[in-house]
């Protein structure tokens, strides 16, 4: 533990403090960090001037990054017919129905997305007690209950990324892995940052945008500037 601390001290040392840097200059220093013995994820937080409270001010979507995130997502599919072959071939990890229903239920949890045909929503509605809790019931609004559900897995296989505000107005997403090169880093970060500047409700009438920091699994954050 000790050696722990030392080290993110040493980390603290290198980051400017409290002045946000350009995104490139951040990224740059969030890659000299390094130092863990595993590919680190990079995360984005960004903290927004919404009113959490209010359903008009929910900012919440979702995006594929240009260059991915580093990881092949667990994708499982609740599909009957021809839509268990359409899964099959889009590279779901498991399809099926009453059967994949029963597995949940019993404690089977080893996937990291849900996505269900509208027509197997009668089996898929009593997971809401377990699937909802760990962000993973599918619902129209996600786009995750479809009719087009290869298309749909092709995209979490190719790195989608979903996101919400929390109960803070914060905004956090995984953006990538601290192995990509510094140049995919900083468009996938920039492409996010776009996404969510451009998701400014309406009803929000003072400064929308309020800080952008982003930091890796085992690092300090390092604060972006807002352009």
């Amino acid at each position: 533990m000790a050696k722990q601390s030392k080290r993110m001290k040493a980390m603290a040392e290198k980051a400017p403090g409290k002045e946000p840097l350009p995104l490139a200059d951040a990224v740059a220093l969030l890659k000299e960090f390094g130092g863990a013995k595993f590919d680190q994820s990079v995360e984005i937080a960004m903290r927004l001037g919404v009113d959490p409270k209010q359903a008009d001010q929910t900012i919440r979507g979702s995006i594929v990054l240009p260059h991915g995130i580093g990881r092949t997502l667990r994708v499982v599919v609740f599909a009957k017919g021809d839509k268990i072959d359409e899964a099959k071939e889009a590279g779901a990890d498991e399809v099926g129905g009453q059967e994949l229903a029963e597995r949940i239920k019993e404690g089977w949890m080893e996937f990291d997305v849900c996505i269900a045909a509208p027509d197997m929503m009668g089996i898929v509605g009593p997971l809401g007690r377990i699937l909802g809790p760990r962000g993973l019931m599918p619902s129209p609004r996600s786009g995750t209950v479809t009719p087009e559900v290869a298309k749909v897995i092709r995209e979490y296989k190719a790195g989608k990324v979903e996101f919400r505000n929390d109960s803070g107005g914060n905004v956090h997403a995984v953006v990538g892995k601290l192995s990509f090169d510094a140049n995919k880093l900083v468009e996938n970060i920039q492409t996010f940052i776009d996404l969510v500047a451009g998701m400014k409700p309406v009803a929000v009438k003072g400064q929308y945008l309020k800080g952008i920091a982003i930091s890796a699994t085992m690092s300090p954050s390092v604060r972006i500037q807002i352009t």
